[in-house]
């Protein structure tokens, strides 16, 4: 299953994996939840063995719909339902609240959801919004995870990349008190605007590097170096990949308005890494690269 999305939904412009339903405005939860495909509820069963025999101190949590198994946890265990996800980001941030993406990863053993942050920030001339994304597993292999993130979330790796990279996060596990734990998530996610702040610093300090076509290529090399005796193929892959992360820096649309910079860069690379198609107004890579050219040789 691409980018292991079982389902999802989106706000306007569409994922790189083309999976899940769009809209144009972004719901509140109680339409989010049906558009996700995350208007279920996790039931916990004994187990026993095929002889009949009781398995103490653990149980199944299964999907009531469908019956499936998402996975074996111990007894303590307690479930955080998918509307419980939505009813603690609603508190969180109030009323008027609406979801950019949410939706089903891993066949259900985990979902997300994000939120947009009523504010807006101008860093270095640019507008960013941020997020707050909620993650919760039913697998009992991980816990519940929320962050506050600039990172869209439409897949397994973005979702990845938006709670490992986070400067302000709060994490539990399914255990003990869980309302309590989701009270004191309040105090680590709401102070956004301090995070925003330090962002912005970094961003303002990146936005003031200036990087030559050259330095370009040269980063370029060092983040896809030869590998020793490559194959033809593996040449080729090489190749490519060094060719769309090219694109991605000189062509995108979506960085106009941003100057040959470390910033430009580091958003060059974070959108190659997250695996979104190539962003060009171009027809192909050597109408792009007679650009470039044209651009060294003109100014």
């Amino acid at each position: 299953m691409s980018a292991n999305v079982e389902s999802m939904f989106y706000t306007r412009e569409k994922p790189w994996h083309g999976l899940g339903t769009m809209v144009q405005e972004a719901p509140a939860s109680e339409e989010a939840l049906v558009l996700a495909g995350l208007d279920w509820n996790v039931i916990q069963q004994p187990i026993q063995t095929s002889e009949g025999i009781m398995i103490s101190g653990f149980q199944a949590n299964i999907r009531e719909t469908d019956k499936k198994v998402l996975g074996v946890v111990t007894s303590r265990y307690k479930v955080v339902q998918n509307t419980d996800a939505f009813a603690f980001t609603d508190e969180l941030l109030g009323e008027g609240v609406t979801y950019e993406t949410a939706g089903s990863l891993q066949g259900g053993r985990r979902i997300w959801l994000l939120a947009k942050l009523p504010q807006r920030y101008i860093i270095s001339g640019d507008e960013l919004e941020t997020y707050i994304v909620f993650m919760n597993a039913h697998d009992g292999a991980g816990g519940i995870k929320a962050a506050v993130t600039p990172i869209r979330v439409v897949c397994q790796n973005t979702l990845n990349l938006a709670l490992t990279t986070a400067k302000r996060s709060w994490s539990a596990n399914h255990t003990g008190n869980i309302e309590g734990k989701m009270e004191d998530a309040k105090a680590a996610l709401l102070y956004a605007g301090k995070y925003m702040a330090e962002l912005g610093k970094a961003i303002d300090t990146l936005s003031r590097i200036k990087i030559t076509d050259h330095q370009v290529y040269e980063y370029i090399n060092a983040l896809f170096p030869l590998l020793e005796d490559p194959t033809e193929q593996q040449q080729k892959n090489l190749m490519r990949m060094k060719e769309d992360l090219k694109i991605r820096y000189f062509d995108a649309p979506d960085l106009k308005s941003v100057g040959y910079n470390g910033w430009r860069f580091v958003n060059s690379v974070s959108d190659f890494a997250t695996h979104a198609k190539p962003i060009k107004e171009r027809a192909n890579y050597k109408e792009s690269l007679f650009t470039y050219y044209r651009r060294k040789c003109h100014g």
